[in-house]
């Protein structure tokens, strides 16, 4: 057994796609490759088909390698609710919260849970990509840290750091994680990979040499920018991505409202990927008059952020669009927010409010979470999705949509993942489109998205191919 761990130097430098694209090049050589990320800090999660959650991103890694996902690739899972309180996903399964004051000490279980993970996947595949979180530096959680270099020296991988150089100070920020290390986690380190890189390589390259001549970190590559490489992110700074897709500027104009504690913000990217559609996400009123579609993605803590639309403006705005006819779609928590009562003494503990009015349904949050990957059908095309939510809607009327309802131009579902369903998403935007007077169709020949995952994949093991040295990486896992 082998292994390495990828490590990033800032949030959103990239580990995650870099250890999708290194379970995809290695996969495509014939090697048995698993993902693993010990710890996963995200609200962006799946449901696999043994019916444990994990985080996407490890989902993702698992589709790259060509394994079934389960809750071996991600052991622990924490769901940040509040800033100081974190919901835990322990194997797939609740289990329990975690304090800010607890997060550096009162891990042990997690961490049993994560190497006991860990060492199930070694004793079934040929390598292991590991995948860090946050920074490997920050010094103040080293203390029962079990997912960076704890992990690392528990079992004795190398660790490679990654670099977003779009950001700025990648250099130094390179060199300050070398220095700021004792010697015995300094020693797990074996070399760097500079991501996003645009423009001419031989003005970095300089840089470069010193920064490897005063570390004895080896360089192994410098990825570049791939603006069709951003699906299934953990969290919610892919939106930041989206105005980069060539194409994207479109004839059917989709707000997406973004919460605070926002959820599988995921479920947007099958919008955001559709030739001719326009998605952002706003928090202005403005926008959410003068959009086609205005979505109301899933929420970690669903009476809080309904809080939040009120306090903006947002929620009249809401009710006075679906007065006038404007389409309104709400998923899992935001299809709760469309409905006439709340009751949530157990995610928010904030208790009884009303909602928007928008949906003749009733919301009673339960101490039992549901877990599933139900299938349904609309207009005659399959729809297979998947559900993660403690909220159970009681309809009282309106027109059946998927699992919720839907009245007038207001829709709403508890399922996640509904519009990756190709003939379903295209059949619905095409009757939106006509309801607001859109010249949108479907692009013919568009590749659907599942196939779009399999290419961005692809993209990024070819990447990784043509500018890392992988043979090298390969060697100082100490795989044969």
């Amino acid at each position: 057994m082998t292994g390495l761990l990828v490590a990033g130097i800032s949030s959103d430098a990239g580990k995650s796609l870099i250890a999708a694209g290194l379970c995809r090049a290695w996969a495509r050589q014939g090697i048995k490759v698993a993902p693993f990320k010990a710890q996963n800090m995200s609200n962006n999660s799946m449901v696999c088909p043994d019916g444990s959650e994990i985080g996407r991103a490890q989902y993702l890694q698992a589709i790259a390698a060509g394994v079934e996902p389960s809750s071996v690739h991600n052991p622990v899972l924490l769901k940040p609710a509040t800033d100081r309180r974190a919901f835990v996903v322990l194997r797939g399964q609740p289990g329990g919260t975690l304090e800010a004051g607890e997060y550096a000490s009162g891990r042990t279980r997690l961490a049993e849970a994560a190497f006991e993970a860990y060492r199930e996947l070694a004793s079934s595949y040929d390598l292991v990509v590991c995948e860090g979180s946050g920074s490997p530096a920050e010094i103040n959680l080293r203390k029962g840290d079990y997912v960076n270099l704890g992990l690392a020296r528990e079992f004795d991988l190398p660790v490679i750091l990654v670099g977003d150089i779009d950001r700025g100070g990648v250099l130094a920020s390179i060199y300050g994680h070398w220095a700021i290390l004792d010697d015995p986690d300094r020693a797990t380190l074996g070399g760097y990979l500079i991501n996003k890189f645009r423009g001419d390589q031989s003005v970095l390259d300089p840089g470069l040499d010193e920064l490897t001549a005063r570390t004895g970190l080896r360089c192994f590559g410098v990825m570049p920018w791939l603006n069709q490489v951003w699906l299934d992110s953990e969290d919610a700074l892919a939106f930041a991505k989206w105005p980069r897709l060539p194409g994207r500027a479109g004839t059917l104009r989709i707000a997406a409202i973004r919460f605070p504690r926002i959820s599988n913000a995921t479920d947007l990217d099958a919008l955001a990927a559709e030739p001719g559609l326009d998605v952002f996400v706003t928090a202005s009123p403005q926008d959410i008059t003068s959009a086609d579609l205005v979505v109301l993605p899933g929420s970690r803590s669903t009476l809080a952020d309904l809080a939040w639309l009120r306090e903006l403006g947002l929620a009249d705005a809401l009710v006075r669009r679906a007065r006038a006819g404007g389409p309104i779609l709400g998923i899992c928590g935001g299809y709760q927010m469309l409905t006439e009562r709340i009751d949530d003494p157990v995610e928010s503990r904030l208790g009884t409010a009303a909602g928007l009015g928008l949906l003749p349904a009733r919301v009673r949050f339960s101490e039992e979470k549901i877990l599933g990957r139900p299938t349904g059908s609309w207009r005659e095309n399959l729809v297979v999705g998947y559900e993660i939510h403690h909220g159970v809607v009681e309809t009282a009327g309106g027109e059946p949509f998927l699992d919720g309802i839907h009245v007038d131009s207001t829709w709403g579902t508890i399922w996640h993942g509904a519009f990756e369903n190709d003939a379903f998403r295209r059949a619905w935007l095409t009757e939106l489109a006509s309801a607001v007077g859109s010249t949108w169709r479907p692009a013919e020949g568009a590749p659907g998205f599942a196939e779009r995952r399999q290419l961005m994949l692809d993209s990024l093991a070819d990447a990784l191919e043509q500018t890392v040295d992988l043979a090298a990486l390969l060697t100082l896992t100490g795989h044969r």
